[in-house]
């Protein structure tokens, strides 16, 4: 287990999962596939301030993911985040306590995106403007790499509210490395998991730039 903290395992989750005990990790906090199939082309013709990025062509929403990923992310932590937890309902059961990232968006893109939680708190929302090339913090605008990529305010937003410094965080389905990003700047210890090289390569230059940024704030390296 120890081998994994603060690294970003390339391969596939559920083969990863497994290997890990029960409940070894505090949260998971994590944005699967929906099975929605959102793909490139449809996104191109749907910008209306500018034309929207070319992320390339990508089928891996097509799907969601197997009840058994939801079954093992769940075995192995002790809390859970999952954004398009709505589409998974009957594997995450009945919660109190949704997460409502309002997007402040224009367009026909959705306003706002759903977290399940396992917390036992009230529905709570975060807002933060992720619209196109508008975004929230304009004078630090962050650079999107993946078609799904959550903005580092609102993964920061989370950690800060649902885990404790000495938590362990990992997110199975890590992408561009948001998750991992943020947990670093809060000073986390995390683990990710991402099936895509090319992802694997970016999200870790991203974890490397908030490490050193970590230390220039903190002192410790």
């Amino acid at each position: 287990m120890m081998d994994y903290i603060n690294k970003i395992i390339c391969g596939d989750c559920l083969e990863v999962m497994k290997q890990l005990p029960d409940k070894c990790v505090d949260l998971v906090l994590t944005d699967p596939p929906y099975g929605i199939n959102e793909n490139n082309k449809q996104n191109l013709s749907r910008g209306k301030l500018a034309q929207p990025k070319d992320y390339g062509d990508y089928a891996w929403d097509k799907r969601k993911v197997s009840d058994s990923h939801i079954s093992e992310l769940i075995r192995i932590s002790k809390n859970q985040i999952v954004f398009g937890g709505n589409y998974y309902g009957k594997l995450l059961g009945d919660t109190s306590c949704y997460i409502v990232w309002d997007k402040d968006n224009t367009g026909d893109f959705a306003d706002c995106e759903l977290a399940w939680t396992s917390f036992k708190s009230a529905v709570r929302k975060v807002v933060w403007r992720w619209n196109g090339m508008l975004q929230e913090d304009m004078s630090n605008k962050e650079v999107r790499v993946h078609p799904t990529q959550k903005p580092l305010g609102v993964m920061r937003w989370i950690i800060e509210k649902y885990s404790k410094p000495t938590d362990i965080i990992l997110d199975p389905f890590a992408g561009s490395g948001s998750t991992l990003v943020a947990a670093e700047l809060l000073g986390r210890k995390w683990i990710g998991i991402e099936i895509s090289p090319e992802y694997c390569k970016i999200a870790e230059k991203r974890v490397k730039q908030a490490k050193e940024q970590f230390a220039l704030f903190t002192g410790v390296k």
